[in-house]
């Protein structure tokens, strides 16, 4: 793609929203439901709120979307940085992934918070996609510390029926050192043996059944020390697609060990993703004792 052929701009007619509806449909297949409907965004775009659309020509090949709500999470803070973006839905079309669409939306959208006057935006998204765990906690410095259960109920589009809706819930603090560094590439990202190197310890190493599918341990080991690396499916919509209860059974003991590493005040900082591998891995790092800020 040639960067400079495609063009962000804010939604704001019934036309572009139409056009958002359709995106929708081709990214969330197999139930109607689940699209957010053109007077809704259009609601939002005129009340303040940001929908930006990416195009190639006139074609419209990606949308995020979001509003300001309130960070309820820390009433101590004054009451401007209460204040939060919360980004609801990011859309690539299928046929336009994996040319980095999705991360100069984001780039947009935090122009669009800076606008609004507002430090935080946060979303949420299922914390073994390794894609957009690369995307938000690797490319963009996002930060977590929040694991929600089943967030959404039951939903019956294709990429997530089937499965309870669990999520991570992202801070992206966006004028943070933190953030403004992985934008820039002040610093080199770091790999996995940096992390091993500085002591982490690999709380879930995984299994691997003959169809190279990778099995979670029955019992993880507890953690010990400030550094965790918690490993999750390389590729868990294709793991979902082959064995739905091998899917299941990823979903419950993620779970288990965010929550658990959540309450002990583990922050996850960072997502390596060893893709040159023979088989390849993916791990999230959590730290203890950083700070949010970053």
């Amino acid at each position: 793609m040639d960067e400079d052929s495609l063009k962000i701009r804010p939604l704001s007619t019934p036309e572009d929203m139409a056009r958002v509806e359709e995106l929708q449909r081709s990214v969330w297949t197999g139930d109607e439901t689940e699209i957010v409907p053109a007077h809704l965004l259009l609601a939002v775009a005129h009340a303040g709120g940001v929908v930006l659309g990416a195009f190639e020509d006139d074609d419209m090949v990606g949308m995020v979307f979001g509003f300001l709500g309130t960070d309820s999470s820390h009433p101590d803070r004054v009451a401007m940085a209460r204040l939060k973006h919360c980004s609801h839905m990011l859309a690539v079309h299928p046929r336009a992934r994996s040319r980095g669409i999705g991360y100069r939306l984001k780039l947009a959208q935090r122009e669009a918070v800076l606008q609004q006057g507002v430090r935080l935006a946060t979303w949420t998204y299922d914390p073994l996609l390794s894609l957009n765990a690369h995307l938000n906690i690797r490319r963009l410095g996002a930060v977590c510390r929040t694991y929600i259960r089943d967030a959404y109920g039951r939903m019956r589009d294709g990429l997530n029926v089937g499965l309870p809706s669990d999520r991570f819930e992202v801070d992206w603090w966006v004028t943070s050192n933190r953030v403004k560094s992985r934008l820039t590439s002040a610093r080199p990202p770091l790999d996995l043996a940096h992390y091993l190197e500085a002591g982490a310890q690999k709380l879930n190493p995984s299994g691997l059944r003959e169809d190279g599918f990778p099995v979670p341990p029955e019992t993880p080991e507890r953690p010990q020390g400030n550094l965790i690396l918690v490993e999750i499916p390389p590729d868990f919509l294709t793991l979902k697609t082959a064995d739905q209860d091998l899917a299941l059974r990823w979903r419950e003991h993620s779970r288990s060990l965010f929550v658990d590493l959540f309450a002990q005040g583990f922050l996850v900082t960072d997502f390596v993703y060893l893709g040159g591998e023979t088989v390849p891995r993916a791990y999230y790092l959590l730290s203890h004792g950083e700070s949010t800020f970053g």
